[in-house]
């Protein structure tokens, strides 16, 4: 049996990599994306991990809907009303004008909750007693990875750690990955392009050059 601490130390372990990989790795090593499946297929396997702990069940789905759309429909509403106050009605939604678009961010937001619920969050629920410890440490995981963007860190902290605690209650992957999709979306138009550099994070960040 693994150890609590063990499985902490893993969580740690591989978001620490994830951050290397977006500020030296990507450009310096571009093959060392193969680290993460590898790391994730080795996971699942020594922890006899089944697509019901994972969160790809359909089972429980109506149910973790309908659990988790007021929560998304309140932060829906809180960031559309930030966006009226900054003053976004003269931009387009562009992910919800363009398909495409949309598709592409939410297939980068599935492989992210993969990432936060599948093997970090479930590590630290090995790893803690606590569920809202475990939520809390998940969230300032994710926040901490979106820096240097001063919209994001503090977004994804919240909506981090929300979206951790709703997999702790129901583990069901799929309402969140939506319900990212859509507020990442919403996001990207609700504050000034000038604030977070079109979403972008770490080196990115700096490098943003608008057009």
């Amino acid at each position: 049996m693994i150890s609590s601490l063990a499985n902490l130390l893993e969580a740690l372990a591989f978001s620490a990599f994830v951050a290397l990989y977006i500020w030296r790795m990507q450009e310096a090593s571009p093959k060392s994306w193969l680290v993460f499946p590898i790391w994730l297929v080795l996971s699942f396997v020594l922890h006899r991990d089944t697509p019901k702990t994972l969160g790809w069940r359909a089972d429980n789905l109506k149910g973790a809907t309908r659990r988790a759309a007021p929560v998304f429909l309140f932060f829906v509403l809180a960031i559309g009303i930030a966006g009226l106050f900054l003053g976004a009605l003269h931009r387009l939604p562009a992910h919800f004008l363009q398909p495409k678009r949309f598709a592409g961010y939410f297939a980068f937001c599935l492989l992210q909750q993969v990432g936060l619920q599948c093997i970090t969050m479930n590590r630290l629920l090995q790893g803690f007693r606590s569920r809202e410890t475990a939520a809390f440490t998940g969230g300032l995981l994710f926040g901490a990875l979106h820096w240097p963007n001063p919209v994001l860190v503090p977004l994804t902290f919240i909506g981090g750690a929300v979206m951790c605690w709703l997999f702790a209650r129901d583990r069901n992957i799929l309402p969140l990955v939506l319900g990212q999709a859509l507020l990442g979306a919403l996001v990207w138009w609700a504050f000034p392009l000038a604030w977070h550099h079109s979403m972008r994070v770490g080196p990115g960040y700096y490098a943003y050059v608008p057009k």
